[in-house]
């Protein structure tokens, strides 16, 4: 158990980007049984914490609470290819469009084994320029503020001859600190559903069927929403400063249903991921604080001063100090607990992103 202290670090990406260096230590690789990995249970109010895993989620909730997921799948959204000039470039696709477009950001030569940081600046292109991406071919409709990166492209393929080119052609997203190729099997929770992700909603992976369905057995309800996870780095500066983008959600109208009975009857409603939060709160922000179904977009930054309506508690991840991520976790806890909290997880050899141990913000 850890009392209040000032303490050095906080839970979080790093300003800027998600590969600049911390001391926190980055999973390498995704874990073989991630429901056996750590668990940082922390009690806001009573402003303590204690080591877990995954595995001790059932006992951590109640009969009554609801765990709330973000089904998104996540697509194969790195595209390597050539300008129509024959410059070697990668697309990062950040978001699919109403009309069909998509918006994406653009690389420089080379690939994930160099940070983002680091890469090359990509050429300079125009409205009207062309690319081929894999077995696609894709037309720049759009050069976005805040930087000549951030493109509107249009594929030569519609339907399902787009998603098949994306899926033949595409690999997941992935940064400098993982230690080889992954496939898109590896950024996919359990519960994965329509392909709406560019990253994975990563919170959610060390939760696997075992998990799940002990919390069903023990009067826990599961919920779910789709919401369009983005990038969580560009390497330009610029980029990075407005992330994370307005991004669209989809709640069921069942999630809705739930989130108000556990509310009216007492039980704690409970986020997997700040994809989660970010899509209620985000809703009920909206619309006057009622929670509304159906598919909408979300601009909602979630930091300091900014109170949960909805929800109770988070489930996420633990990054590496110093952090933007960390900003995002002071909706729920105090900033002097949390750097408490992560001089602890660097001390006990908690490993942070995507792949690594998870923390819950949760009162008893």
């Amino acid at each position: 158990m850890g009392g209040v202290a000032v303490g050095v670090g906080a839970l979080g990406r790093p300003p800027g980007g998600g590969e600049a260096g911390g001391r926190m230590k980055p999973a390498r690789w995704p874990a073989d049984r991630p429901e056996e990995g750590r668990l940082l249970h922390v009690e806001p109010r009573a402003r303590r914490y204690r080591d877990t895993r995954v595995a001790d989620l059932p006992s951590l909730l109640r009969a009554g609470d609801l765990l709330v997921v973000n089904d998104a799948a996540t697509l194969p959204a790195s595209l390597v290819g050539r300008t129509e000039s024959g410059e070697r470039i990668e697309l990062r696709l950040l978001s699919r469009e109403p009309d069909g477009t998509w918006t994406g950001v653009l690389f420089g030569a080379g690939d994930w084994r160099r940070r983002t940081e680091d890469r090359p600046p990509p050429p300079v292109l125009a409205v009207g320029a062309g690319l081929v991406v894999g077995g696609l071919k894709a037309l720049v409709v759009a050069v976005l503020p805040p930087s000549p990166r951030l493109l509107r492209v249009a594929f030569d393929a519609t339907g399902a001859a787009l998603w098949s080119g994306l899926y033949r052609s595409g690999r997941p997203v992935q940064y400098a600190y993982l230690e080889a190729p992954l496939s898109l099997w590896h950024v996919q929770t359990a519960y994965g559903a329509r392909p709406w992700s560019v990253e994975a909603p990563s919170a959610g992976l060390p939760l696997t069927w075992s998990v799940l369905l002990t919390l069903r057995k023990q009067g826990v309800r599961l919920a779910s929403l789709t919401h369009a996870a983005g990038l969580s780095s560009t390497g330009d500066a610029a980029l990075d400063a407005a992330l994370p983008w307005p991004e669209r959600s989809d709640i069921p109208a069942a999630t809705v249903e739930a989130v108000l009975h556990t509310r009216a009857s007492g039980g704690r409603v409970v986020a997997v991921g700040t994809t989660v939060v970010r899509a209620l709160e985000g809703r009920a922000a909206r619309h006057g604080g009622w929670l509304v179904a159906g598919e909408e977009v979300t601009d909602l930054l979630l930091g300091p001063g900014f109170v949960p309506r909805l929800v109770h508690g988070l489930f996420t991840g633990v990054h590496e100090p110093g952090s933007r991520h960390h900003a995002l976790l002071q909706a729920f806890a105090p900033l002097p607990l949390l750097q408490e909290v992560a001089a602890h997880a660097e001390a006990r050899g908690y490993l942070g992103h995507e792949f690594g141990d998870s923390c819950l913000l949760l009162d008893a």
